[in-house]
């Protein structure tokens, strides 16, 4: 399965795009820029979502602003983490005293239990293309196992 990024991720240098909860837009097939050059990867997206996590949406409504946006058009709108972190005025999970919380653990993304999950080794390209851009438990911890 051959999937079009937006960007040679190898040769350019891409500013990250970190959400709420962790997740990286700027790598996500469903992020706006990336629907807009790469139509046909949405129909790819919902069937390595439905491989990897168990949900499957229709192509037609894969398609994100990523929830940094104002006013964003969202795929999850009934995501916990967002209106949790704006309440508090952080800028991600990571920030927050009560890490890892219960909204948070909805939405938590680790290549190991992903892979446990479906219980085969998963493709370079597959990682790459429907798990790399939520795998948020590392990112999240990352700055929080930084010395002060």
């Amino acid at each position: 399965m051959r999937v079009e990024r937006f960007l040679d991720w190898e040769d350019e240098e891409v500013e990250p795009i970190l959400t709420r909860c962790g997740y990286r837009c700027d790598l996500c097939l469903a992020y706006k820029p990336n629907v807009m050059v790469n139509p046909s990867n949405r129909q790819k997206l919902s069937d390595g979502w439905f491989k990897y996590f168990g949900f499957r949406l229709p192509p037609e409504e894969i398609c994100c602003d990523g929830c940094m946006a104002e006013n964003p058009e969202l795929i999850d709108k009934d995501c916990p983490v967002r209106p949790c972190v704006i309440e508090k005025g952080l800028d991600n999970c990571a920030q927050c005293e009560q890490y890892v919380c219960e909204k948070l653990m909805e939405r938590l993304v680790v290549y190991e239990e992903v892979r446990r999950r479906v219980g085969v080794e998963i493709p370079e390209d597959d990682y790459v293309c429907f798990i790399r851009a939520y795998e948020n438990k590392r990112r999240l911890d990352a700055p929080r196992l930084q010395p002060i």
